[in-house]
């Protein structure tokens, strides 16, 4: 193919997959933000008075980046994987997979679909915080790098569960039994500092931890650990996803039968 053949190939499952959710937009960007406005009145206005500040911000301010960053944890890696494997389930993937379109291309296409989903359903969370609460993002760029690498990781991820995926059951067993219970202790709702020392040790172990902890360093200027190797864990991760789902595309892994 061409240069301008695999731009053409790009931009249109590109923009295939940023329409599909926003034909659905009722059901693909609403749902999070009811569901996020509560996290703000519940967690945040009522429990929040009870706790008082973290870090010298109030409880509510404190959540804001924890809670934004679930937001695109969940919309990219659901936008992927549902959309994927609704391909597999169609047989449709199959013609693209046959076609001379370079894999990578394939892969490129649906990211951008999850990454677009993600941030899109970010911001519009993030808008709706600052009903809540003022915001002053103390370092913008690296804000922005660490929440853009956050929602490529998990589109990958979410590529990587429909391969993998023989049912429509399977694509909800790792958002259900992984990324929730590792968001939840990711630092959304408290400062690991908080913790025993031996809870601390644990908490270090998961790597959403660090996702959340260096985006809030990004917005609020302040964590727990250094933001940069925050940025270094999610570059590798990109890395090492990206290279698997390369190798499991170009093997036909979960498609060919």
């Amino acid at each position: 193919m061409t240069g301008s053949e695999k731009w053409v190939a790009f931009k249109t499952i590109a923009g295939k997959e940023i329409q599909r959710f926003l034909r659905i937009w009722v059901q693909t960007l609403i749902p999070p933000v009811i569901t996020m406005s509560l996290y703000f009145i519940i967690f945040g206005n009522l429990i929040g008075r009870q706790i008082g500040d973290i870090h010298g911000f109030s409880y509510m301010k404190f959540i804001v980046p924890g809670l934004v960053l679930m937001a695109v944890i969940s919309n990219a890696y659901a936008n992927v994987v549902s959309s994927f494997y609704g391909a597999k389930f169609q047989r449709h993937i199959e013609e693209m997979m046959v076609s001379p379109v370079p894999v990578w291309i394939v892969l490129a296409g649906y990211v951008i679909g999850g990454v677009a989903r993600g941030l899109m359903v970010g911001a519009v969370v993030t808008g709706v915080a600052l009903f809540f609460t003022e915001l002053h993002v103390a370092h913008p760029l690296l804000a922005m790098t660490i929440v853009t690498l956050t929602a490529v990781l998990f589109s990958i991820a979410g590529l990587i569960n429909a391969l993998f995926a023989n049912s429509f059951d399977d694509i909800t067993i790792i958002p259900t039994f992984v990324l929730t219970p590792l968001t939840y202790l990711g630092g959304v709702f408290y400062s690991i500092k908080m913790l025993p020392e031996f809870w601390q040790s644990v908490s270090r172990a998961n790597p959403i931890l660090y996702m959340i902890d260096g985006f809030r360093w990004g917005v609020l200027g302040t964590s727990d650990m250094n933001p940069w190797v925050s940025v270094g864990m999610i570059t590798g991760f990109v890395v090492l996803f990206g290279a698997l789902a390369l190798t499991m595309l170009h093997k036909g892994f979960g498609i060919r039968t």
